[in-house]
């Protein structure tokens, strides 16, 4: 596995670092040991997301962002550095499937709202038929998506945690639940018994 900041601080990047005055900050995050693999907090975070996005690059050189979702889970490590998931039939214009056919680098960004916590991994994805892998379309399918189109294996060059600065937390209806219904069964419950004694008294 490469070094995140090796990889995306390139000489005009320093340049810039240097000029506005975070290169010294900077050096530091360029000093840290090069993991040997996904963490066991990167993989619990890769495995718990129910959504992320995904850029490729064009021939012509523009980037392209992606999103993907799924319940959690659909996102899957698979190796020590390596992801996959399951590709269905959408709109049918194949823009990041034509992208990796001429250049394979991506750059993945997850986000975790309600923790404000982002994780973001660059990678060399390969985006294959279901038919090829039988195997391999069974363990990255989900229940209720369709058919398996293509299966998307990414093998992860280097990650980096990001600051939690500016992100607003969000809840899905998921986490609503989660959050909201104890309370809620706490307060159905005290209503149950309010009607209860209620219609007690009319009946005295």
């Amino acid at each position: 596995m490469d070094h995140f900041g090796h990889l995306m601080f390139t000489p005009a990047v320093r340049d810039r670092q240097r000029a506005r005055g975070s290169d010294g900050a900077n050096d530091r995050l360029l000093e840290r040991p090069v993991p040997d693999g996904l963490g066991p907090d990167e993989r619990a975070f890769v495995e718990s997301r129910t959504s992320f996005y995904l850029g490729t690059v064009s021939s012509s050189g523009w980037p392209y962002i992606q999103h993907r979702g799924g319940p959690a889970g659909f996102l899957q490590v698979l190796g020590p550095a390596r992801l996959g998931f399951a590709d269905y039939r959408g709109n049918r214009q194949y823009v990041s499937d034509g992208n990796l056919a001429t250049d394979n680098r991506v750059s993945l960004f997850l986000m975790d709202y309600p923790r404000k916590a982002r994780l973001k991994l660059l990678g060399r994805a390969v985006m294959r038929d279901a038919a090829d892998d039988p195997d391999l379309a069974a363990r990255l399918a989900v229940d209720g998506q369709g058919r398996v189109e293509r299966l998307v294996t990414i093998d992860v060059a280097a990650f980096d945690w990001n600051c939690p600065q500016f992100i607003t937390p969000r809840l899905d209806a998921r986490e609503i639940a989660a959050t909201l219904g104890p309370e809620l069964t706490r307060l159905e419950t005290r209503v149950a018994e309010l009607e209860a004694e209620l219609a007690a008294l009319r009946g005295a």
